[in-house]
């Protein structure tokens, strides 16, 4: 950087959405329609033509680098899969807040291989987990409030 050189991810990623930004914020037509062609995307008119600059934004980039795709791509390649689960794992997302595995009923408790199983046979019962996270102010955690 001393020589004004510019690091490679700066080069080939952030140059680019920046330059992007700036096209369609100054509402450059020429420059939006050569980097549009370039790209090979179909911006549809109505978006194109959209009062509010964003919109075209989105529009440009949900096709060129849609996240969908990038996120899910991600939790296919870094996440573990669901069949290296540990027992006590699986015994601790079955239990909530203070009770433990063995309070909870048989039934449930038979679910824990099947949760480990991870089969897809149609006789395999159906396992759904629903997690909630909310995002809490470090202030507002009881740890953390004056007294």
């Amino acid at each position: 950087q001393s020589k004004g050189k510019k690091p490679l991810f700066v080069q080939l990623v952030l140059d680019n959405i920046w330059s992007l930004y700036e096209a369609v914020m100054k509402r450059d037509k020429e420059k939006i329609e050569k980097i549009v062609t370039s790209l090979g995307l179909r911006i549809g008119a109505r978006e194109s033509r959209h009062a509010d600059p964003k919109v075209h934004l989105n529009a440009i980039c949900s096709q060129w680098l849609p996240i969908s795709d990038a996120v899910l791509s991600m939790v296919c390649n870094k996440i573990p899969s669901p069949l290296d689960i540990t027992a006590e794992r699986v015994e601790k997302l079955m239990c909530v807040g203070a009770r433990t595995f063995d309070s909870l009923p048989p039934e449930t408790q038979e679910l824990k291989n099947a949760f480990m199983k991870c089969s897809s046979e149609g006789t395999a019962p159906v396992i759904v987990f629903v997690s909630k996270m909310f995002p809490v102010d470090a202030k507002a955690l009881p740890q953390n409030k004056p007294r």
